[in-house]
């Protein structure tokens, strides 16, 4: 069996409700209609036997129990308009004298309930009786008896009562329909999202919901969807380029080791021969390697897999071990490097990240160098912050291609650039690497007069 849409399901939860407040409501008015009768007819009897009582007990002497011109009046002798019974009863119960309007009927005497209303008939009328003694001058001379017609009042309690029996289910219902066209109104923009999201596919994810009116709460979730849709989108985008660049960058290499191996393989060559085309062999060979090592690490930390462990760590003795792991390249290219320092400088990071974002940089300073180039590493301290300077005077990069220089596999001026080897990842890595590590980065550039890399960290005191 079919579920009911959340539009019928919010209509009959509100009808649940709606149910039992209404069903309250019309009970309570009942109740208080019926007592307000039942008030007003208690109130005309107990003045009727007041008039009765006082008549009595106001005699000097004992006269009688009935004024003389009591069955005169009209409530007295008819029994259609208004009727009032009146019946007085000796000490013993026997019928003494009553209201001509009862005729051959009696009321029921009942000596063990004075003073309480007692629902009854008489001539087929449905009536309210009470019963009082008579008393005069402290000596009970007999009973009085006033009954009144409850036929026009229970009349107006029934008929209220099947007004509100029948006005119940329609009040229900047209609640029901009107809970209704507000909730689908109020999904309207559900549907819209759900339209919208339908359309999307793996290959069109440029389109996006459009946003409601109301700042509510879906207008919020529309947003986060328009959000998610963007990431998505961005990430689908991303992975394209990557697919694409790293299928190219991968091909270069492996086209270059089969071209040698199939030249080598034409005909028989010297010794020395062999090992010069072996040895690009593995270089390129050497190059796939770091290629697929960089992949892995991006990736690696594009999944938010890597572990970062913070601790305090001396900012200085990580740029000085970069410094000598690649001091043989510093000596090879005659670079001058100054780099000092009068005291520690500790900074709350992952040590091992931190290393590879100063290496990476600092091998790019040194590629980018020209012979005899000079390379300036500082530190400073202000505000809480450390701040880590790589500075040097090479190549530099175009005012373009600097909003770049993080994209995958992007090298800036590359084909100029083709006697220095790369991949195009190190920027990357060290940008999600900054970004894991709330690290400020900053590089500045202009061609032909050298590069600027500015690192802030935060120090131990701070954090």
């Amino acid at each position: 069996m079919p579920k009911p849409s959340i539009k019928n399901r919010i209509a009959l939860y509100n009808l649940a409700g709606a149910a039992t407040l209404v069903l309250v409501t019309f009970v309570v008015i009942y109740r208080i209609v019926s007592a307000s009768v039942n008030y007003d007819i208690n109130a005309d009897l107990q003045i009727e036997i007041d008039r009765h009582t006082n008549f009595v007990a106001q005699q000097p002497v004992f006269k009688g129990l009935i004024e003389d011109n009591e069955w005169g009046e009209s409530e007295h002798k008819e029994i259609v308009i208004n009727p009032v019974f009146v019946q007085i009863f000796d000490n013993q119960g026997r019928s003494i004298d009553k209201s001509p309007n009862l005729k051959r009927e009696n009321l029921k005497f009942l000596n063990s309930t004075p003073n309480k209303y007692i629902d009854t008939q008489v001539a087929g009328i449905d009536i309210r009786q009470q019963m009082a003694p008579l008393i005069n001058n402290g000596q009970r001379k007999g009973f009085v008896i006033i009954a009144m017609s409850v036929k026009l009042p229970h009349r107006v309690l029934d008929n209220l009562l099947t007004v509100l029996l029948l006005a119940y289910p329609i009040v229900l219902l047209i609640l029901f329909y009107i809970t209704r066209v507000i909730a689908g109104r109020s999904l309207a923009p559900a549907l819209t999202i759900i339209a919208t999201t339908k359309k999307i596919t793996e290959g069109n994810f440029d389109k996006r919901i459009i946003l409601p009116a109301k700042k509510d709460e879906l207008f919020i979730l529309s947003t986060a969807i328009n959000d998610l849709l963007e990431r998505i989108e961005n990430a689908i985008t991303r992975e394209k380029q990557f697919t694409s660049d790293a299928s190219h960058e991968l091909r270069t290499p492996l086209a270059v080791i089969k071209g040698t191996l199939e030249v080598l393989i034409r005909k028989p060559r010297q010794t020395e021969e062999y090992e010069e085309k072996i040895r690009a062999c593995i270089t390129e060979v050497n190059r796939l390697t770091d290629i697929v090592e960089q992949l892995l690490l991006l990736a690696r930390f594009e999944s938010n897999k890597a572990v970062v462990n913070l601790k305090t760590v001396a900012v200085d003795e990580i740029i000085l071990q970069a410094m000598e792991r690649y001091s043989p390249d510093i000596q090879a290219k005659k670079l001058n490097l100054t780099f000092s320092f009068k005291e520690h400088f500790y900074v709350v990071t992952d040590a091992g990240m931190a290393s590879i974002i100063v290496e990476n940089l600092l091998s790019n300073a040194i590629k980018y160098s020209f012979n005899e180039g000079h390379i300036n590493i500082g530190l400073a301290e202000a505000n809480g912050k450390i701040t880590a300077t790589i500075a040097d005077n090479g190549q530099g990069i175009a005012a373009a291609d600097l909003a770049r220089v993080y994209e995958q596999f992007y090298r800036s001026e590359a084909v100029e650039n083709t006697t220095i080897k790369g991949t195009g990842l190190g920027l990357s890595i060290v940008k999600r690497l900054c970004d894991l590590l709330s690290i400020q980065i900053a590089i500045s550039s202009e061609k032909g007069r050298g590069t600027t890399v500015k690192l802030v960290f935060n120090t131990a005191q701070a954090v």
